[in-house]
């Protein structure tokens, strides 16, 4: 069984406001990108599921995923520990769950320090500063 770790990092500037995502899953994979007009919490929950959906879509064998979210409350709403009450939120959060179950389930996810994610935060906001060079913000 391959075991991957993926730091994951979402963020608007505003809130709601321009937003990105970024992970990184160990050693290498950085992706950043530009979501459009988000609130903190959906960039967060956004980037878990770009994630997702990028391993599903890379990874043929069977995988133990770690991954680290500087964000205490989406760790804690995705390990089922806080209900998730904003209704704004559930797609995406059935959605991970599902994209979870075609995994096997063997999907854990860990709050770190922000100092700790840095380079996914790099990533998003590497990735709204590009959208606004580039007038796509």
């Amino acid at each position: 069984m391959q075991q991957l770790t993926v730091f994951t990092d979402g963020g608007s500037r505003g809130n709601p406001g321009h937003a990105g995502i970024g992970f990184l899953i160990l050693p290498e994979t950085k992706i950043g990108k530009y979501i459009g007009v988000a609130t903190n919490n959906q960039a967060e929950y956004t980037a878990v599921l770009e994630a997702l959906k990028y391993i599903v879509n890379n990874f043929a064998e069977e995988l133990e995923i770690q991954f680290y979210l500087d964000s205490q409350l989406v760790v804690e709403q995705l390990n089922g520990n806080y209900k998730l009450k904003n209704e704004g939120l559930k797609p995406l959060f059935w959605e991970i769950r599902d994209l979870i179950l075609r995994l096997g389930g063997k999907v854990f996810f860990q709050h770190v320090p922000r100092e700790q994610n840095k380079v996914a935060d790099k990533l998003v906001n590497e990735a709204i500063d590009e959208a606004m060079m580039k007038g796509n913000a």
